[in-house]
């Protein structure tokens, strides 16, 4: 049974923190930062749409993947209202795929395939940012705002 709480705050295009002040950090994905980076106000906007403060989301955990990153996060696919945003962050083109050290999730297909058709159609930060490149392996490089 997936794991739920309510969203207190978005910290950035892939990361929020709950009420409870757990810290969440949409798995296998990777947005531009917020500060610095080609997308990443507009990322954090598409994400607090979302998923809004206030809201109640189901975390997921990937049981091929690590369950907390470095900064202590717990990594997990997140749903709202049976929305996968994981994978619709994706598809929006706000974040693209990210495989830590090269580890692919359930998921990672998937992600995979609506990436390439983000780009294609040059939605979100593949139209707005001509610096970025679909690198599964690193961390999306959106280039200067």
């Amino acid at each position: 049974m997936p794991e739920s709480g309510r969203v207190g705050r978005i910290s950035d295009g892939d990361t929020l923190r709950l009420e409870d002040g757990r810290r969440i950090r949409l798995v296998q994905i990777d947005a531009p930062e917020r500060r610095g980076e080609c997308y990443g106000n507009a990322a954090t906007e598409v994400l607090a749409r979302l998923a809004p403060v206030g809201s109640t989301i189901e975390l997921e955990r990937d049981p091929v993947l690590d369950d907390l990153d470095r900064n202590q996060r717990l990594l997990r696919y997140v749903r709202v209202d049976g929305l996968d945003l994981n994978l619709e962050l994706v598809r929006l083109g706000t974040a693209a795929p990210y495989f830590y050290r090269g580890a692919r999730g359930e998921r990672a297909e998937a992600l995979l395939v609506a990436a390439e058709r983000a780009r294609t159609k040059r939605l979100g930060l593949w139209g707005a940012c001509p610096a970025a490149r679909l690198v599964p392996t690193r961390q999306v490089a959106a280039g200067p705002p």
